[in-house]
């Protein structure tokens, strides 16, 4: 997997062998090999400016509220008083942004293992951070995501995992001992959200991730999204809590809604109940 830059004018998406999606680049900004992978922030036309990370893209100022809103709000609304949120990875601000919306959240705390992604992020996307960085009820720790869930003894009410995909950083961030470390940060009633792919195209994240996480929770479950530069159709998230969230009436989730601070591009109460009917190719993967 890598980045393919033609004449300086255009990047290839190379997450998949036989297929992908090209961005024109009006102008490149940023291209550094971290210590963990390899960066880029370019503006396009139509989707402003773009982060990829090791070829795949992870965000664009266009679309980046749908993935952001519905990764938050859909358990954060869920669980309804949520006041310790616990994000995983997100080292652009987007999650955090969303989580401090709501006036419940008394502490959010974020992990991100690459500290450059905050940095360029903090100047490169300072509109999908909107402040969030320095707002005091966040702390920032700069640590492998594994390790830290593992050692600590704080629990969350909601915990966030905006990971990348399952393969370099992000690969332990999948797995069983992972979820089970997880289990242990969440509070009675928690909720763990994760990314869980395309899953058209990434058919094995599915399958994966239900097997990795059912041990550890009474109930798992997906939602989605559609986020067009995530390419190959909408995106599913995980859910999974020992509590049953599926039958939160419309309107509870507008009560709760009412007391947010600030607007929505994407989410809605009807989104949210409707974004866990899911198609049979997908009821096919869970049932493997």
């Amino acid at each position: 997997m890598f980045t393919i830059l033609l004449a300086a004018t255009s990047y290839v998406e190379t997450l998949y062998s036989d297929w992908g999606q090209s961005f024109a680049v009006s102008q490149e900004i940023f291209h550094e090999k971290t210590e963990f992978q390899d960066l880029v922030i370019f503006e396009n036309e139509t989707f402003g400016r773009v982060m990829m990370l090791d070829g795949v893209v992870q965000l664009t100022e266009k679309d980046e509220p749908v993935y952001h809103e519905m990764m938050t709000h859909v358990p954060l609304f869920a669980h309804g008083s949520p006041s310790s949120v616990l994000v995983i990875g997100g080292g652009d601000g987007g999650i955090l942004r969303e989580v401090l919306k709501h006036p419940a959240v008394k502490r959010a705390v974020l992990v991100e293992i690459d500290p450059q992604v905050i940095e360029t992020s903090k100047t490169y996307f300072p509109k999908v951070s909107n402040g969030a960085f320095d707002d005091p009820r966040v702390e920032i720790v700069v640590q492998d995501a594994a390790k830290y869930v593992k050692e600590i003894d704080e629990t969350f009410d909601v915990i966030l995992c905006d990971s990348t995909d399952p393969m370099g950083p992000g690969a332990l961030l999948f797995t069983e001992g992972f979820y089970a470390d997880c289990k242990k940060r969440l509070k009675k009633e928690g909720i763990f959200v994760n990314q869980n792919g395309v899953p058209f195209l990434q058919e094995e994240e599915i399958p994966l991730t239900l097997k990795n996480r059912a041990p550890h929770f009474e109930y798992v479950e997906f939602f989605v999204a559609p986020v067009p530069t995530y390419a190959g159709g909408f995106m599913a998230f995980g859910f999974a809590s020992d509590v049953d969230y599926g039958n939160i009436e419309e309107r509870v989730l507008e009560k709760r809604c009412e007391d947010v601070n600030g607007s929505f591009f994407y989410y809605t109460p009807k989104i949210h109940k409707a974004a866990f009917a899911l198609p049979q190719f997908m009821l096919n993967q869970i049932h493997e």
